[in-house]
C-alpha cells in the first residue's frame, strides 16, 4: 500500500508538471497571438518561440511563429514552419492552411512553380477553397510571365553571344587579312633584295650594241696605230735623208 501510495503522489506530480508546461507554453502563444493582432509581429515572434521552447512540436507554436516570420517578410523561415506543419499527421483542416500559407511564402519568394504544388496539396485537402483557387491561378500566370521572362533574357543572350561571335569573327580576319598582306609586303621586299645583289641581266639588243661599239673601237684603235706607225716611218726616212 505504501507503494503504491507513492505512485499516485508521483502520477499526480506529473501531471501537475505537464499541466504547467501546457498552460505556460499556451500563455505564451496567446501573449504571441495579442501581439500578432497588435502588428508587433517581432514581438509575437519572440512569444512564438518561447512556446516551441517549452514545447518542440507544437503545431500552434510553429503554425503562429511561420505567420509572424510572414509578415516580416522571412518568406524562406516562414516555408520550413508551414512545411513541417503541413507533412504532420493531424486534421485536414490546418493541414490544409498551412499548405496554403506554404504556397503564399513560396510565391512571395518568386518560386511560382512550388507555390502552386504547395496549392494543390491545399486544395486536395479542402477543394473548396476559393482563396486557394485564386491565389493558385495568381501564381500561374506569375509563372508564365516568368517563363517568358526568361526565354526572352535566353533570346537576349543567345543574341549577344551571337553578335559577340561574329564580331570576334571579323576581328580574327582581320587580323588574318593583315598578316597575310605583311607576308605579301615580306615577299616583295625580299625579291627586291634579290634582284638588287643579283648582277643585272643585259638584254640582246644591248649585247649587240655594245658589241658593234667594241668593234668601232678597236677599228679606230687599228687606224690610230697605223697612222703613227707611217709617221714614225718617214720621221726616220726624213732623218736620213
Amino acid at each position: 500500500m505504501r507503494y503504491l501510495k507513492y505512485i499516485i503522489i508521483f502520477i499526480a506530480l506529473f501531471v501537475s508538471l505537464v499541466e504547467s508546461k501546457a498552460q505556460s507554453e499556451n500563455n505564451l502563444i496567446r501573449k504571441g497571438n495579442k501581439l500578432y493582432v497588435e502588428n508587433e509581429f517581432k514581438d509575437a515572434e519572440i512569444d512564438y518561440r518561447k512556446s516551441l521552447e517549452k514545447n518542440s512540436e507544437s503545431v500552434k507554436g510553429k503554425f503562429n511563429l511561420g505567420n509572424s516570420l510572414y509578415k516580416q517578410e522571412s518568406y524562406e523561415d516562414a516555408a520550413k514552419l508551414y512545411n513541417d506543419v503541413a507533412i504532420r499527421d493531424i486534421n485536414e483542416k490546418t493541414r490544409a492552411e498551412a499548405y496554403h500559407n506554404l504556397g503564399n511564402s513560396l510565391v512571395e519568394g518568386k518560386e511560382y512553380a512550388e507555390g502552386i504544388k504547395a496549392y494543390k496539396n491545399a486544395l486536395r485537402l479542402n477543394p473548396d477553397d476559393l482563396d486557394t483557387k485564386y491565389n493558385m491561378e495568381y501564381a500561374k500566370k506569375m509563372l508564365q510571365r516568368q517563363e517568358q521572362q526568361q526565354e526572352n533574357q535566353d533570346q537576349d543572350k543567345d543574341k549577344d553571344d551571337k553578335e559577340k561571335q561574329q564580331e570576334r569573327d571579323k576581328e580574327k580576319q582581320q587580323d588574318q587579312d593583315k598578316e597575310k598582306q605583311q607576308d605579301q609586303e615580306q615577299k616583295q621586299q625580299d625579291q627586291q633584295q634579290q634582284e638588287q645583289q643579283q648582277p643585272k641581266q643585259i638584254s640582246k639588243e644591248d649585247a649587240e650594241r655594245m658589241l658593234e661599239a667594241l668593234k668601232n673601237d678597236e677599228k679606230n684603235t687599228l687606224e690610230k696605230v697605223t697612222k703613227k706607225k707611217t709617221e714614225a716611218t718617214r720621221i726616220k726616212i726624213e732623218k736620213d735623208w
